[in-house]
Parts: structure tokens; sequence; C-alpha cells
């Protein structure tokens, strides 16, 4: 049986990744930060099947005594301050966890199991303000966000370590995967729980800044796919991992109102203060690579995509459930 060792398996990609690699028969481990302990709603119904490791990307020893304890065959770094609004109001936090850390994990492994197979989850924000229209692997990066400078680093510190030390260490610069277990603060699930109180009476006004917006949304439980082939391949490389297609704010909001019988404009208040001090207007993806290496395509198209997490805030609220409670079925795909 092989050993995965996942950092940020509390989260929206870390639980999806959990139930993939034992359905195929990993033993899989989660880094766990102390403060996270209280935080497992998306693995809860897993826990029993999986083995948590203390540890925290701002700390070289506890890195090191997992890597060193675990013996990882696979690891997938997915642990950072993820937020990008936040990194504004933290960006030495944001710098240490999302940037520097990448640095003390490969640390770790190149130490402790240079033969693990490594696996850096990029973004595509870092492109930024992107210089062509739809991104590839050779795109230059103009991150316009301290978190999207921090990705910059972690992605540049891995090719670096696959270069000087002969790691088997990729980067996925994924574009947006969302899915019923998005965190609320994230526009995606802010929209689908926001439709769902007000179908339900709970509000009636839903907060939103930039309309305009467009971005390449897919769904995490394919992304993760993307991720686990990459270290199936023969030789460690970098790639987008996209669907390829655009949507705006406004038409999220369009499609998830529509989908419980209800028109946008009559609950949508535009706030401006809401807006990023340097904002990413577009960013779409080519992941013709990875279609052609990894024989990977997305499946689950947005309309379906923002459907399902509506569907499943409509649940969870009408059981009063806590926020990360239903879990798209527990594991099964929505299509």
């Amino acid at each position: 049986m092989r050993r995965a060792l996942i950092t940020g398996i509390t989260g929206q990609d870390g639980s999806y990744l959990a139930e993939f690699l034992l359905e195929r028969d990993y033993t899989v481990f989660g880094l766990l930060r102390r403060s996270s302990y209280q935080c497992v709603d998306r693995i809860e119904h897993i826990l029993d099947r999986i083995q948590l490791v203390p540890g925290d990307l701002t700390d070289q020893s506890s890195l090191d005594e997992a890597v060193r304890t675990v013996q990882p065959d696979e690891v997938y770094n997915l642990a950072s301050q993820s937020f990008v609004p936040t990194s504004w109001n933290q960006p030495v936090l944001t710098c240490d966890v999302t940037g520097a850390g990448v640095t003390r994990i490969l640390e770790a492994i190149r130490k402790h199991k240079p033969d693990a197979r490594f696996y850096q989850a990029s973004s595509s924000e870092m492109f930024g303000r992107a210089r062509e229209a739809v991104q590839t692997e050779g795109t230059p990066f103009h991150p316009r966000s301290p978190y999207a400078v921090a990705k910059v680093y972690g992605h540049y510190v891995t090719v670096n370590y696959r270069e000087s030390y002969g790691l088997f260490a990729c980067s996925g610069i994924c574009f947006n995967h969302e899915s019923p277990r998005r965190g609320i603060e994230f526009v995606t699930r802010k929209v689908s729980d926001g439709v769902a109180r007000i179908k339900l009476a709970l509000t009636n006004k839903l907060t939103l800044g930039n309309l305009e917006a467009r971005r390449d949304w897919g769904h995490a439980r394919d992304y993760v796919e993307a991720m686990w082939f990459m270290l199936q391949q023969p030789t460690a490389d970098d790639y987008v991992i996209a669907t390829g297609e655009t949507h705006s704010v406004r038409d999220l909001a369009e499609i998830a109102f529509a989908h419980v019988g209800l028109a946008w404009e009559d609950h949508v208040v535009v706030e401006p203060g809401l807006t990023r001090p340097a904002e990413v207007d577009a960013l779409r993806g080519d992941a013709s690579k990875a279609r052609r290496v990894l024989d990977w395509a997305p499946r689950v198209r947005f309309p379906a995509l923002i459907a399902g997490m509506v569907d499943t805030d409509l649940e969870r609220l009408s059981q009063g459930r806590s926020r990360y409670a239903v879990m798209d079925g527990l594991g099964k795909r929505r299509s």
C-alpha cells in the first residue's frame, strides 16, 4: 500500500483528495495544525480511515518529524492561507505559510524522504494581470495580491528543488475550483449559501462586489484527480488545470438564483468596498497539456457545479446543520 501525506487535509481539496486516495488503497496521512483539530467537518466521515499527524508549515521541525515518521511515497502540499482578500490584511503571514512553507516541506522531503513524489498547489492567481487572453504553462506571471506573490514563490521554489536536487516535484497551476465544501468566504459558496437563505426566507439580500470579474471555474473533485495523475508520470513537470471556459460573477449569481426560480436582480446588492485593491479582471486556462499528457479532462460543467452547491446549501440549512455538515453526499459525485 502506498503512503500519502496531505497538508491541508481539512480543506476542500484535501478532503476530496483523501477520499480519492482511499479508493485506491492508499494509506493516507493528514498534516494537522493544533488550531485545526476542531475543524474536521469535511473529513469527519473518513476519520477512522486516515491517520492525522501534527505539523505546521511555519515550523520546520514539525515537518521534518512528519516526513521522517510517515515516510510517504507521495506528498501533496494543499495547505496555505488561501483567501485572497485576507492576504492584504495579513501579508507577512501569507508569505510565511503560502510561500516559505513550500520551502520547508521540500526541505523535509529532501532530508528525510528524497524519493517521495511531491505536488505543489500553484494557482491561476499567479497570472494576475495576464499578458495573454488564455493562460498556459508558458504565460508570464503578474501577481496582483500578496497571496499570488507567495504562490509564485512556492511555484518557483518547487521548480528549483526539482532542478537542483532531482526531486520529483510537480506544480499544478489550478484555476478556480469549487464544490459544496468550499469555504463560506469564497464568492461561489457565498452565492450558493446566500441563494439558499433567500429561498428559505432567512434573508432577502446578497451583497457582492465586482460582478464583472471573470473566472475559469471547475469542480474540485475533478481537479484532485489531475493532482494524482501528475505524480504517476515518469517525469515531473508542471501543468495548467482548467476548464477553458469563463463566467462572470454576474453569470454565477444569475445561474444560482434561476436554479431556485428567483431573479438575481431582485436580491443582489453591489458593495464597491468589496472590490480588491488590485483587481484581477479575467482568467482563463488552457489545459491542453494536461489533456495530452495526463489524459485528464474536467467532467462537471459550470451550471451543474453551481446547481449542486445551491442544492447542498438548501439541504443543509433546511436541516439546521453546520456550514460543512452536508458534504456533497459524503463523497458521492454530483453530475
